[in-house]
């Protein structure tokens, strides 16, 4: 079953502009629409429409990096009939608006533009530690937080920067169901020229559920992103500019 959802996934990155039903997606691969869904979510984590709008901001995000379009020929272009829709659901998800996004610089990882983390009340907060591993030896900086998506969207409760792949410690991490993300570059390809990109490794475990004094122990294993994983929306400046030499 899982090739069909590929299908379908293709087909997503291929019409995205469209308006795509849930109903046209399971025609597309010729199963009942709540066999579909169920599938969907089990592969990719998300269902379909939140998949959809994921991948129409990740087209938006490259597009305001390599191109003068203005925000609204970008709204259209991606599928929205309305701006200011798309400039709310770009803002909420991307952690920052279209225009603030575009004039972002590359700053590094831990520059602090891209994420505020949220606010902890005391007493009601735990931990989260572990490894991460990766077997690119290339991998330098990691980023890993605490999102209450399974996309890595919207701003993170807590966060950590660690400089290579190894222990990782969060604190302050907030009572309530999460998700726990960490992405880094990988190494250039072998025949990879200076204006491509380097591929983005990931890995997301979740949801997990922190209470007070909650201490938990999750490894993270840095890989490739492949067809299945939503794309990253959150807006880290050291990870996307990549996006624009490609």
């Amino acid at each position: 079953m899982d090739y069909l959802i590929e299908r379908a996934v293709s087909t997503i990155r291929e019409r995205y502009r469209e308006p795509l039903s849930l109903d046209e997606l399971a025609e597309t691969v010729m199963v009942s629409k709540f066999h579909f869904l169920r599938t969907f979510r089990r592969v990719t984590g998300v269902t379909p429409g939140r998949f959809i709008s994921a991948v129409r901001l990740e087209e938006a995000k490259r597009l305001l990096f390599t191109t003068s379009f203005n925000v609204s020929d970008i709204a259209a272009h991606v599928g929205y009939s309305s701006t200011g829709s798309f400039t709310r659901r770009f803002t909420e998800s991307v952690g920052c608006s279209p225009t603030q996004y575009r004039d972002l610089r590359r700053g590094g990882l831990g520059s602090g533009d891209e994420a505020v983390e949220g606010e902890a009340i005391p007493g009601t907060t735990g931990s989260i530690s572990g490894t991460i591993h990766a077997t690119d030896q290339s991998v330098q900086a990691v980023y890993v937080g605490v999102f209450d998506s399974p996309i890595l969207e919207r701003c993170p409760a807590t966060r950590a920067i660690v400089t290579q792949p190894g222990s990782y410690r969060m604190t302050r991490v907030p009572s309530g169901v999460w998700y726990i993300h960490a992405v880094a570059h990988g190494a250039y390809p072998d025949d990879a020229s200076c204006s491509s990109p380097r591929p983005l490794l990931l890995d997301t475990v979740g949801p997990v559920e922190i209470g007070p004094g909650t201490q938990l122990d999750l490894d993270l294993n840095l890989r490739p992103l492949d067809w299945a994983r939503p794309p990253i929306l959150l807006a880290l400046p050291d990870l996307d500019a990549p996006v624009a030499a490609a």
